[in-house]
This record gives C-alpha cells, sequence and structure tokens, in this order.
C-alpha cells in the first residue's frame, strides 16, 4: 500500500510521461491525462499485479479496453518497474512495441486493444475461468464512456450477470466526452447508473481525481456478492493542464517541442523556472 502523497507523486510523474509521448506523431492526450489517477491507484493500492507476478495465475488482471489511453498506462507501469521509464521516448518508433494501442509485448500489458467494445468481454471470459478455478483474482476493465455506445458491451453485461461474475470490476472514465464531441450531445448516456444497475451491476460513483474517494469506493466492493461491480470514476479530459482540459479539439494532439515545454511548465503551476532541464527535455 501507498501512501496519498506517493499515489500523487505518482501520478504527477505519469501525466509528465502522457504530455511528453504528445509530440513526433502524438497521442490520445486527453483521456490519457483523465484516467491516470484511476490507473495509479488501482495498481498501487488495489490490484495485486507486480513485475515478479505477470505469470502468476492468481495474479489480479487489470484490462484497458479504451486503449487509446495506453499513454498513461505505460507511463504507470514505468513507475512502478515494469519497464524502464527510458523506453518511453521509444514511443511511436519501429524498433519498440510502444504505441497508440496496448500490445502484450509490453511487460505488464494482459491484452491488446484497438476497436472499442471489445475487450469487456474478454475479461469477462477471464472473470469466468477465475470463478470455474475457484480462485480470488480481482478482473478489472477500464472502459471509455463513449466506447459504452458499442452494443457488445451491454450484450457482455448480459453475460456476467448471468453467470454471476462478481469477480468483475468495471471502472468507467467519465470525462463526458467521445472523440470530439460531448457524449451527450451525441448520444446521451445518462442516466448512466441506472442502465448499469438494470443489467444487475452494482454501481458506485467516484471523483476520478480523488485518491481518498477512489479507495473508500474500492475497498467498498465485496467479491462474492453474485453481482457485477460498476465504479464510474467522473474524471476531466486532460486533468492537470488547464489549458486542454474539457477541450473536445484536445482528444489526440500532436504538439510541437515548445508546445511539450509549455504543457510541462503548466502542469508545475507555471513555475518554469523550478524545473530542471531533465524535466523540459523533449526526447
Amino acid at each position: 500500500m501507498m501512501t496519498l502523497d506517493q499515489q500523487k507523486d505518482i501520478a504527477f510523474r505519469v501525466r509528465e510521461h502522457c504530455i511528453r509521448m504528445a509530440t513526433r506523431g502524438g497521442c490520445f492526450i486527453g483521456a490519457s491525462l483523465s484516467c491516470a489517477d484511476v490507473l495509479v491507484y488501482l495498481y498501487t493500492n488495489y490490484l495485486t499485479i507486480t513485475p515478479d507476478n505477470l505469470s502468476d495465475p492468481n495474479r489480479d488482471y487489470l484490462f484497458l479496453s479504451k486503449g487509446h489511453d495506453v499513454p498513461a498506462l505505460y507511463g504507470t507501469l514505468a513507475e512502478l518497474g515494469f519497464i524502464d521509464r527510458e523506453r518511453l521516448s521509444n514511443h511511436l518508433l519501429t524498433t519498440d512495441d510502444i504505441y497508440w494501442h496496448p500490445n502484450r509485448n509490453i511487460p505488464g500489458v494482459e491484452f491488446y486493444s484497438g476497436s472499442l467494445g471489445h475487450l469487456l468481454s474478454v475479461a469477462i471470459g477471464v472473470a469466468f475461468d477465475c470463478k470455474l478455478r475457484g480462485t480470488a483474482n480481482k478482473i478489472v476493465v477500464i472502459l471509455g464512456d463513449g466506447e459504452l455506445n458499442e452494443g457488445s458491451i451491454w450484450e457482455g453485461l448480459l453475460v456476467a450477470q448471468a453467470h454471476k461474475l462478481d469477480n468483475l470490476i468495471i471502472v468507467v472514465d467519465r470525462n463526458e466526452f467521445q472523440a470530439n464531441m460531448r457524449t451527450e450531445e451525441l448520444i446521451p448516456l445518462e442516466p448512466l447508473s441506472e442502465k448499469f444497475r438494470v443489467f444487475g451491476c452494482i454501481v458506485r460513483e467516484v471523483d476520478g481525481h480523488n485518491f481518498e474517494d477512489l479507495h473508500d469506493s474500492f475497498s467498498g466492493i465485496t467479491i462474492g456478492n453474485g453481482r457485477p461491480n460498476v465504479v464510474i470514476a467522473h474524471t476531466i479530459r486532460g486533468k492537470g493542464t488547464p489549458s486542454i482540459e474539457a477541450r473536445a479539439d484536445r482528444w489526440f494532439a500532436n504538439f510541437t517541442a515548445d508546445e511539450i515545454t509549455q504543457l510541462l511548465a503548466e502542469l508545475h503551476g507555471g513555475r518554469t523556472a523550478e524545473l530542471t532541464s531533465e524535466t523540459l527535455i523533449v526526447r
């Protein structure tokens, strides 16, 4: 277990990594910044996943279904020792597998993701297998709110309910944007909690940027209640960099080196003088 300050420090560094990856080809910066705190909390204080137990069948599982948020996952894995931090500078290079979507060649990535909507079904399969084997694994899958427009999500929930997969924990990154539009302006999702409850889920809502709230919510989940679990994490697209927060046009960005420097300074609260050359460098 890590302290609140330790979690905040790691999440801050993960955001630095995400910003650095938003150049030389770019990345899905807005959604990556929105889910950074959730990923850091899960890996540091909830899931039993470490660099040393990746082949242990009794480990917990995390599936990043909203795969375009993978810079935040890369950053988390780097900060926790799954991969070398220096490897992040290979983002989008043909000499490595660090690119726009998760790849199992990266230690800590459980499954590929690309087309939205299919990884919940993979997680359901793993959760069902764990149930059949009688193991105590927790299976977490992170979905984007726009991803909920996929019919396979709701078909999967029918299966999860039918097999009483209470070891399945669905986390929705509710940043209220889908690509370059607000979700409620495209295909409204609300009332979202009620929809999940109708499908037999136990639903919790939480501030996805508050580590204390995250801990209270996840620690309240009981495996063994016979119902799938859903945590709706309310987040802000682009969290930590006010100039791009909650902006529809910043779901994907390919910034210049100067823009990266400015965003890193913004992340540090505008205190450019306090930034070291190592912090500002664009690799």
